[in-house]
């Protein structure tokens, strides 16, 4: 999700929730303890220079029951943040505490944030002679094929 669109979000809603990949809600007394750009300027495995920028958004449990962030609050963290940061309009990255801290992508299903999984991966796939994957078949899909016989496929 774009910087832009949950701002569009935040401006029609009156509270703000986020929902993990498992199903269970962020607990309703987070914080958003930092809005930023994260810049990563690196090389891949097959040599080439990548530069990627995400705004990040971490979200931290306090013991503070007491109050919650309103969308119009989260929202000023936002502008300020673009304003004095000089923030695009970016993907979000949301940084998260679980055993350690998680990054998830950023959804919305029109009433929750979702927080989204994020895998690792080679982007140089071609470089490196990692193998394309296979096309995986189900045997109950492969249909009366003459198996072992010379129009066959499997011999």
């Amino acid at each position: 999700m774009k910087l832009s669109e949950a701002k569009n979000i935040l401006k029609q809603s009156e509270k703000i929730t986020f929902k993990l990949p498992n199903g269970q809600l962020v607990p309703n007394h987070f914080h958003v303890t930092e809005v930023g750009k994260i810049t990563k300027h690196f090389i891949d495995c097959g040599g080439t220079v990548r530069h990627e920028e995400v705004v990040n958004f971490q979200l931290w449990n306090a013991n503070d029951y007491d109050h919650r962030l309103h969308p119009e609050k989260l929202l000023s963290i936002i502008e300020l943040s673009e304003k004095v940061l000089g923030i695009p309009n970016l993907e979000i990255e949301v940084e998260y505490q679980a055993e350690t801290i998680g990054k998830f992508g950023l959804d919305f299903d029109g009433t929750h944030f979702l927080l989204t999984t994020k895998q690792t991966d080679c982007l140089a796939k071609d470089q490196c002679g990692v193998p394309n994957e296979k096309t995986k078949l189900k045997l109950s899909d492969i249909k009366n094929e003459p198996c072992c016989s010379p129009d066959g496929n499997c011999c």
